[in-house]
């Protein structure tokens, strides 16, 4: 056996010894009956308890120890209601859109494995979790912009490390400075923001709280050190510090602005952006790190947000719209060449493969659960291999490793609690002395736990929706399973009510086919426009949710994005399937052409869809989906972004520079 399966059968014999014994015991009595402790000398025996029952309570298994007030020895307990589940009341259909979400998610979501886990430990011995995905499933596409084949082995061992408390080093590319360099960290905590990938620890280089996107790691992430455990998460460590910050938000805060919004605006900027600052008659006040990236913001609302102060802030803005009319006035530039790719370009590849994987120790706990809920209330059974595989995602070929580890659970102990062999495509099974103790689901693991905030997270609404359930009593429920978890560097699902309820709304009227009337602001407009609308299918492109739609009142096909919705209306008219219709979003929008400055090139090559020039700069095929759209993106630039042709779309560009300083300036 590896030194991990040692430990894990040490491990798992302790729990067993402990809830079979049903009473406090000693260290001496662990080391006398605990399976891998009893060959050990008292001083690796003190050092490897100490480290076993540390490495438990992470896994959401917390020994209690208490002194005997007449012997002074300390002694151990673990309690049946601090390991397994307690009652959970999850109607049939709330469980079947959890398993939908799972099935939403399945190939984009790197913490897939563990959700599953999760859920098989919720539904275990309820008929029906395996059933078909709903329709939901077909009406519903989730796309993760950042998601690559090595984010998964990134997440793993960053969830690794957190977990164990160790520090970890990497090679990281600042994109702000286009350099590389190598950063040792004490990572706290993973969060996803706006549908990107984050890491935040302390930078032992630098001695400062640091943010990493994991996307921008350019190598294998190692351990520091051979130490058992490195640091120690500070208590007052808070994750939701660091999310949903606006961009011009990011980093030590250095002023504050004011910026005027119209009013049919208001209720966008304060849906969207009311965390960053507070609406007080139609002015929107934010504290800013970034004036560049609050003007860029500014630009971005094509003339639907005027700022006022500090002036800094207007000279910012009256430069970028100079540069935009100067460099679409003036004749094209002639881009330079592409750049060839050299070997050594490439970022380097993280080799972990598969998804975020639970723990083994997790894994083992469902799989003796699922064993003894297979034998009921008989004393033996047989159940095929294939079942085991595919509920609990483990290969047939490592199958009979966890059955005999399994087997040898407490071995010395005589806590006996399962004996199971596989015999050929079968598998069977004898319940042992202790076997109805672990008959019940074991609590989520804090990892499991993650899982399922992260899956509320992502698709939350369409698992309310599908359930029939507000989304809030599902999660009540379920954290309910967890919540006695310190998830510090877990942040708190975060989803609108408004964007549940628009979801809710436009889910129904795809499932009856029928009629939606929107109240939508369109980028560029000054007021929300009525659209009324034949919803086809919902898609979760992070961080945003689109509907896509026919649109009877423009006469064409239509993607909406939710958080500029006002209001859905189902108006009780139904409508029949446009045969051979499925809308995908900008598939027949036109195409711009597009250079980019060396000054933003990086970031535009990051998003993906453009080609870096032998200058530095990046040229890119855009599909306009609007003009008012393209107007708002080539603005946030501040001049840095050219439209090379059409030529309609390059004057369109130089026009609305100017009308937007003639506006600004009128404004003063």
């Amino acid at each position: 056996m590896s030194h991990d399966a040692d430990k894990l059968i040490r491990q798992l014999s302790l729990v067993a010894f402990l809830m079979a014994e049903r009473r406090p015991v000693t260290a001496r009595d662990v080391k006398s009956n605990v399976e891998g402790y009893s060959e050990m000398s008292d001083e690796a025996f003190a050092r490897r308890y100490y480290a076993d029952r540390s490495e438990l309570t992470s896994l959401g298994v917390p020994l209690r120890s208490q002194r005997d007030e007449f012997t002074g020895e300390e002694l151990y307990t673990l309690l049946s209601e601090q390991y397994f589940l307690p009652p959970l009341e999850l109607t049939d259909d709330e469980l079947a859109a959890l398993q939908t979400s799972l099935y939403l998610l399945e190939g984009k979501f790197a913490y897939a494995e563990p959700f599953r886990l999760a859920l098989q430990n919720l539904a275990l011995g309820r008929p029906g979790f395996n059933e078909p995905p709903t329709a939901t499933a077909v009406r519903v596409e989730v796309l993760d912009p950042d998601y690559t084949p090595e984010t998964p082995g990134r997440l793993g061992k960053l969830e690794a490390a957190i977990s164990k408390q160790r520090t970890v080093r990497f090679e990281y590319w600042s994109i702000s400075h286009d350099k590389l360099s190598e950063r040792i960290v004490n990572p706290f905590g993973l969060l996803s923001d706006n549908g990107l990938w984050y890491v935040i620890g302390f930078d032992l280089e630098r001695q400062a709280m640091r943010t990493f996107r994991v996307s921008r790691i350019r190598s294998d992430i190692r351990f520091a050190t051979r130490k058992e455990r490195d640091f120690r998460i500070p208590l007052d460590f808070d994750i939701d510090e660091y999310r949903g910050r606006a961009p011009w938000q990011i980093g030590a805060l250095v002023g504050e602005a004011r910026i005027r919004v119209g009013r049919e605006t208001a209720w966008w900027v304060e849906r969207a952006f009311g965390g960053a600052g507070h609406l007080d008659d139609g002015v929107f006040t934010t504290a800013f790190s970034s004036l560049g990236q609050l003007a860029a913001w500014v630009l971005r609302q094509d003339g639907r947000a005027i700022p006022l102060e500090p002036p800094a802030l207007r000279e910012e803005v009256s430069a970028a719209l100079r540069l935009v009319e100067e460099r679409h006035s003036s004749a094209p530039l002639e881009p330079a060449p592409e750049r060839d790719e050299v070997p050594g370009d490439a970022q380097a590849v993280d080799h972990s493969s598969g998804p975020v994987a639970p723990e083994r120790f997790a894994l083992l706990q469902a799989l003796l659960a699922h064993l003894l809920t297979a034998c009921g209330e008989e004393n033996e059974t047989e159940i095929p291999a294939s079942e085991i595989v595919e509920s609990l995602r483990i290969p047939l070929e490592d199958l009979e490793e966890h059955l005999s580890m399994l087997n040898l659970v407490n071995f010395g102990g005589g806590c006996y609690t399962v004996y199971a062999e596989l015999d050929g495509d079968t598998v069977r099974i004898d319940k042992e002395l202790f076997g109805d103790t672990f008959r019940a689901s074991p609590r989520l693991t804090p990892l499991e736990a993650r899982a399922i905030r992260l899956a509320l997270e992502f698709v939350g609404p369409m698992i309310a929706a599908d359930a029939h359930t507000p989304l809030e009593r599902v999660r009540g429920k379920l954290e309910e399973t967890f919540g006695q978890f310190e998830l510090l560097q877990t942040p708190e699902p975060q989803v609108r009510p408004a964007e549940e309820d628009l979801i809710a709304r436009l889910a129904e009227g795809i499932r009856l086919r029928e009629l939606v009337e929107l109240e939508y602001l369109k980028e560029g407009d000054e007021e929300a426009s009525r659209r009324l609308t034949e919803p086809y299918a919902l898609e979760r492109k992070l961080p945003f949710w689109y509907v896509h739609t026919w649109d009877r009142t423009t006469g064409g096909e239509r993607s909406f994005r939710l958080d500029r919705m006002r209001s859905a209306k189902l108006t009780g008219e139904n409508f029949e399937q446009r045969p051979g219709f499925e809308p995908r979003g900008l598939l027949h929008a036109r195409q711009a052409r597009v250079w980019y400055s060396p000054k933003v090139a990086r970031w535009r090559l990051e998003r993906g869809g453009a080609r870096e020039l032998v200058d530095g700069a990046a040229l890119a095929e855009t599909a306009v989906g609007s003009p008012e759209w393209l107007a708002g993106e080539i603005l946030s630039h501040l001049g840095e972004a050219i439209v090379l042709e059409p030529g309609d779309l390059r004057a369109l560009m130089a026009t609305r520079a100017h009308e937007l300083a003639v506006a600004f300036a009128a404004s003063r």
